[in-house]
């Protein structure tokens, strides 16, 4: 009779072991479904691997999380990563108020050396001089700073650090906002800000 009974004692127990680590298994395939959906080099949660820095005046920058609004396109992969040393967003007084498009101006540091960002935008890489113009794709507005950006590039000039570059993200800002209250038209304010920009390359056909 204790036979039998301990015979029944492991037979419950193999069944209740099988429907956890079928359970388990139904889990991690969920998990795993899920990953697969995401684009491979901005995964769900957007944290993407920051490139290397290479060269003098290099600086290891990591890729902050990027909102579903601004990723870049499917394929892309991350080629430079860079943080504000030190910028100003500079806004023009019209109708008696700071408004309209900012006009930047920075030193940008990171895993390619130095990149000066100025007006157009623009972005020149102080290493081998490559240069590169875009515009704005996509916002994601942020609560008391500019918004963070997916810029595409449209202009290239120079083979170097910034030749295969296809789109720019500004990441994480801060301040850069346009000053509030009435202004002379014809004034100009600049605003300190603060961001991390991260190069891309397009998807390679």
């Amino acid at each position: 009779m204790r036979k039998a009974s301990r015979s029944r004692n492991r037979v419950f127990a193999a069944i209740g072991m099988a429907g956890v680590v079928g359970a388990l298994g139904a889990v991690t395939y969920q998990a795993s479904a899920a990953e697969v959906e995401a684009p491979a080099t901005v995964a769900a949660p957007a944290e993407v691997a920051a490139p290397a820095a290479v060269g003098p005046d290099a600086r290891r920058v990591g890729v902050p999380r990027i909102p579903a609004a601004i990723r870049p396109p499917a394929g892309s992969r991350p080629v430079g990563a860079y943080v504000v040393a030190k910028g100003t967003q500079t806004y023009t007084c019209t109708g008696g108020v700071f408004t309209g498009a900012s006009v930047p101006e920075a030193q940008l540091v990171g895993t390619g050396g130095r990149i000066h960002h100025f007006g157009g935008p623009s972005w020149q890489s102080k290493r081998d001089g490559s240069l590169i113009t875009a515009k704005k794709t996509a916002e994601s507005p942020r609560a008391g700073t500019i918004a963070e950006l997916l810029l595409t590039v449209d202009t290239h000039s120079g083979r170097g650090l910034l030749g295969n570059v296809a789109y720019i993200s500004r990441l994480q800002t801060s301040g850069g906002v346009a000053p509030a209250g009435a202004c002379e038209d014809g004034a100009t304010k600049a605003v300190p800000y603060g961001a991390v920009y991260v190069f891309w390359a397009a998807k390679q056909s």
